[in-house]
Order: C-alpha cells, then structure tokens, then sequence
C-alpha cells in the first residue's frame, strides 16, 4: 500500500515538473521572440516550415478525405431515416470547421512532427549537443525551440484549413454518390449555415494545438535522459501528452465559445 502511494506520489510530481519546465520553456522562448529573429533562426524557421507543412500535406490530405468520408457516410444514413439527406452538407462544413478539421490535424501533426521534435532535439540531448551549444553561448531556447514553436503556430492554422476543405469535399462526394445530394445543393446548405463563428473557433484550436505541439515535443526532447531508451521514452510521452492536451484544450475552447457565448 505504502509503495503504491509513493508511486502515485512520484507520479503527480513528474507530472508537476514536467507541466512547470514546459510552461517556463513557453514563456522564455516567447520572450526570445524580439531579438530571436536572426538569420540562422530564420533559415530554421523555413526548414522547420517546409518539414511541418509541405511534408505533411499528403498524410493530412488522406486524414481528411477520409474523415469527412466517414462523417458524411454515418451522417448521411441518420438523416436518411427521416428522409433529410439534404442536410448533410451543413453538418459536414460546421463539423469540419468546428472539430474534426482543428483535431485532426493536430493530432496527424502530434504524431508525425511533434514526435520527430522529442526525438531530434532528444538525441542532441543526451549526445551532450545541447551542453556543447550552452558552453558556446548560445541558447538553445532560441536556436531550437524559437524556430519549431513559430512554424507550427503558422503551419497548424494553414493546414486546419486545408483539411477543412478537403474533408468537406470528401463529404460533398459521399453525399452525391451515395445519397443523392447534388453539389450545388451541397454548397448552398454549408454557405447558408455555416457560421463565422464556427470558422474562427476552429482556428483558434488549431493555433492552441500548435503551440501545443511544438512545446510539448520541444520540452521532452530536452528532458530527455539515458541514452537511446531515454530518446525513445521522450518521443513516446511528447506524444501521448499532446493527445491528451489537445482533447482538453479542445473541449474547453468549444466550452468557452458556445457556452459562455464568447
């Protein structure tokens, strides 16, 4: 009993000093911001653009054909019992915007880039590269966090986007295809219910996911201890701990915007 308490105990103080280390690395990186823009970090930062963004563009195209899809499909077949295909379109375009375009997206880049971010800046962590770049002067807030922490708070956005209006013409063919829903009518159901609302809340959670992301991968890495296992440990918990946080997030972002009517 005494031993579960103690690791229960020394699980909570982890968790403690892990969220104050990323909380503390988000607010110096921050503040790098001013005189962080050099040209080496702006090369970074276009390295780290094209890693996050162009080379995601085809794993989040499947994700999110696929996903509207599928939301068109199990929508579709509710409707069809009360003869309401028709309506298909608005539920696709207000969940694409809302929910699943922001979630998915965050989560696809989660898996792929944050975790490539825990184990890059972990394995120059335990190679001693980040000691190597302290003693020179150099810190390592604004040479390899500054950079992954901009370019994914510009990339998730434009890429939350681009899954939106995928998944919404996956949508669009489902409900052509499959329940006779025309493409003009399609159109003319998102344009009509559609609301900015739903577009800029959207947004913001892939903004929050992003910063999310990058933070979460960026922190781990350069927590990371032991060797290889240490690297591996590190990219595995900068995962599941971004998953955890962007459901969170999520769920607290749609809270604050529809139910206390921001």
């Amino acid at each position: 009993m005494i031993g579960a308490i103690s690791r229960l105990g020394g699980l909570v103080v982890e968790a403690a000093v892990s969220t104050g280390y990323s909380l503390g690395l988000l607010v110096h990186t921050t503040l790098q911001l001013p005189r962080g823009l050099t040209r080496q970090t702006f090369r970074s930062f276009l390295t780290q653009l094209w890693l996050c963004g162009v080379q995601s563009i085809p794993v989040t195209f499947v994700v999110a054909i696929c996903t509207g899809a599928i939301v068109a499909m199990n929508t579709g077949l509710a409707l069809e019992d009360f003869g309401q295909e028709r309506l298909i379109g608005r539920v696709i375009a207000i969940s694409m915007a809302r929910e699943m375009g922001p979630f998915m997206t965050a989560l696809t880049l989660a898996a792929s880039v944050g975790s490539a971010m825990a184990a890059e800046i972990g394995t120059m962590k335990v190679s001693e590269e980040i000691d190597a770049l302290e003693v020179m002067g150099i810190d390592p807030a604004r040479f390899l966090v500054l950079p992954r922490l901009v370019a994914m708070t510009v990339v998730t956005p434009i890429l939350t986007v681009y899954v939106v209006l995928v998944g919404t013409l996956g949508g669009a063919l489902i409900g052509a295809s499959r329940f006779d829903v025309t493409f003009d009518g399609f159109v003319s159901d998102v344009e009509t219910f559609l609301d900015l609302k739903d577009i800029y809340t959207g947004l913001l959670k892939s903004l929050v996911f992003g910063v999310v992301i990058a933070v979460v991968g960026c922190s781990q890495g350069l927590r990371a201890r032991g060797g290889a296992i240490g690297v591996g440990l590190a990219t595995r918990r900068s995962v599941v701990i971004s998953f955890l946080l962007i459901i969170i997030f999520g769920y607290f972002i749609t809270f604050l915007a529809f139910e206390l009517k921001w």
